[in-house]
C-alpha cells in the first residue's frame, strides 16, 4: 500500500512541477511576503519589537488568505479533472484503491505547498531578520508560522478534493472551491463580526464567539500563531480572543480539519463514476 501511495505521489508531484505550480506558488508567496515585510517596517520603533516580529504578524495575515487559495487552486481538479479527461478509469484499472490514490495526490500537493510556504515565508523572514534584527522568540514564531501555514494548506487541499469529487465538472469544481474560500476565509469572519456587534458584549461575545473562531481553520490558524507569542499578539491586537480559549483549542481544530475533510473527500470520491 505504501509503495502504491508513494508512486502516485511521485507521479503527481512531477505533474505539478511540469505545470510550474511549484515555481508559481513559491514566487507568489515570496513576492507578497517580501512586500509586507518592507511595508510593515515602520511600526517597529513605536511598538518596541524587531522587524521579524512585525513581519511574522503581517505574514500571518497573508498566509490566511494565500495558503487556502493556493491549496484550492491546486486541488480543485484532482478528481473532476481526472474524470473529465478520461484518465480516472485508466488509473483505477491498476491494483490501486481510491483511498490510496487520494492520499498519494494529497502528499504530492502538500509537498508543493510545503516548498512554497517554507521558501516564500522563510526567505522573507530571513530578509527581515538581517534588515531589522530578530529575537529567539521571533525566530520560533517564524518557524511556527511556516508549519501552521502548511497545516492550513492541508485543510483546504482536502476541502478542494471534496469539492472536486462532489462536482460534475472541472468548471463546477472551480466555482465550488471559490465559494469555499469566500465562506471560510472572508464571509465567516464578517458574519461573526456582525453577530458580535449585534450582541453588544453579551454571552455570545464572551462565551461563544471564541469557540466559533477556533472552529474555522483560518481563524484557528490565526489564534494558534497569536497564542504562541506575546509580541505577535501585541502587534496584531488579537490577544483577547486567544486568551479566552484553552491552549489546545486552536491546534486541535487545525489538526482535525484535514482528517475530517479527507474523509469527506474519500466518501464523495467513492461515488464518482470513472
Amino acid at each position: 500500500m505504501i509503495a502504491r501511495i508513494l508512486a502516485i505521489a511521485s507521479a503527481e508531484f512531477r505533474i505539478q512541477r511540469r505545470n510550474h505550480w511549484v515555481f508559481t506558488a513559491t514566487l507568489i508567496m515570496l513576492l507578497f511576503a517580501l512586500a509586507l515585510t518592507f511595508a510593515g517596517s515602520a511600526p517597529t520603533g513605536a511598538l518596541g519589537v524587531d522587524l521579524l516580529t512585525v513581519s511574522v504578524a503581517s505574514m500571518t495575515t497573508l498566509a490566511v488568505y494565500l495558503a487556502p487559495f493556493l491549496a484550492l487552486m491546486i486541488a480543485f481538479d484532482a478528481v473532476a479533472g481526472e474524470a473529465e479527461r478520461g484518465t480516472l478509469g485508466l488509473v483505477l484499472t491498476y491494483p490501486l484503491s481510491r483511498g490510496e490514490m487520494l492520499v498519494g495526490k494529497f502528499l504530492a500537493h502538500l509537498g508543493v505547498l510545503a516548498i512554497a510556504m517554507t521558501l516564500g515565508l522563510g526567505a522573507a523572514g530571513l530578509v527581515a531578520s538581517f534588515t531589522g534584527g530578530m529575537a529567539i522568540e521571533s525566530l520560533w514564531a517564524l518557524l511556527r508560522l511556516i508549519a501552521t501555514a502548511i497545516l492550513l494548506g492541508a485543510c483546504f487541499l482536502a476541502l478542494g478534493y471534496a469539492a472536486s469529487a462532489l462536482s460534475g465538472s472541472v468548471a463546477g469544481a472551480a466555482g465550488l472551491t471559490v465559494g469555499i474560500w469566500l465562506v471560510l476565509v472572508v464571509l465567516y469572519d464578517l458574519g461573526l463580526l456582525g453577530a458580535v456587534v449585534f450582541d453588544g458584549g453579551g454571552t455570545f461575545t464572551t462565551d461563544i464567539f471564541p469557540w466559533m473562531l477556533a472552529a474555522n481553520p483560518a481563524d484557528a490558524f490565526r489564534l494558534w500563531n497569536i497564542a504562541g507569542s506575546e509580541q505577535i499578539a501585541l502587534v496584531t491586537g488579537m490577544s483577547g480572543a486567544g486568551d479566552a480559549l484553552p491552549a489546545w483549542a486552536a491546534p486541535l481544530s487545525l489538526i482535525l480539519w484535514p482528517i475530517l475533510a479527507l474523509l469527506l473527500a474519500l466518501g464523495a470520491f467513492r461515488r464518482v463514476e470513472p
